[in-house]
């Protein structure tokens, strides 16, 4: 079985530029945003549900997630948030295990869940994941980065922020951890142990599996 590594962290931290530096190393890359997006574009798999549970209103022409309005109803009611969450993440966690199993002869596969420490239990993710390795920064850092990709303002993301699982919280769940202060170079060291570290360690879970 592929040993598979759970990457999670907060808004702004990097976790996008973890993640390939991985995936230049040669592990398999599985992003839960992508898989969100495919089941909530045109004809995705949620759809339907969603348009039951919510209304033509969250509905976009071509019959996918109008996503300003999804957010403007979450915030608007807290109870939104829990429903569209019960539709999409047992479908997102069913198909993240169908990518894992079909990523092939590749040494572990990282597995993108932005939200796996907010989620209750870990979503029922911690049931196919090996290690968690969360990419962490000073809250600074991540508003500054956040502001230059998206030009969102301050205020506007520390509310995001304030949504998500603090650093301690993060920390707590971690198996293995990453700061991203210090530029791509020291980030690209870290790296560089860790897949190291994750390949005995995927050699010595086939190992067992063979033995058991």
């Amino acid at each position: 079985m592929t040993f598979i590594v759970g990457l999670t962290g907060g808004i702004g931290s990097g976790k996008s530029t973890v993640a390939q530096l991985f995936v230049q190393r040669g592990a398999a890359l599985i992003d839960t945003d992508v898989i969100a997006h495919e089941l909530t574009g045109p004809q995705g798999a949620a759809m339907d549900a969603i348009s039951a549970a919510f209304g033509q209103a969250v509905l976009r022409v071509d019959g996918s997630l109008d996503r300003a309005a999804m957010r403007h109803l979450v915030f608007s009611e807290p109870l939104a948030k829990a429903r569209l969450e019960a539709i999409l993440h047992p479908l997102i966690r069913a198909e993240s295990l169908v990518r894992c199993a079909a990523a092939g002869s590749v040494p572990y596969v990282i597995l993108d869940i932005p939200l796996l420490i907010e989620l209750g239990g870990g979503g029922g993710y911690h049931a196919q994941i090996d290690r968690i390795l969360v990419v962490d920064c000073a809250e600074a850092v991540q508003i500054s980065r956040v502001v230059a990709r998206s030009g969102l303002a301050v205020e506007a993301i520390r509310a995001i922020i304030a949504t998500q699982a603090t650093r301690a919280e993060r920390r707590a769940m971690a198996d293995d951890w990453v700061s991203n202060d210090d530029g791509l170079h020291a980030l690209e060291a870290q790296v560089a142990l860790l897949h190291l570290r994750y390949l005995e360690l995927a050699v010595i879970t086939q190992q067992t599996e063979v033995e058991v």
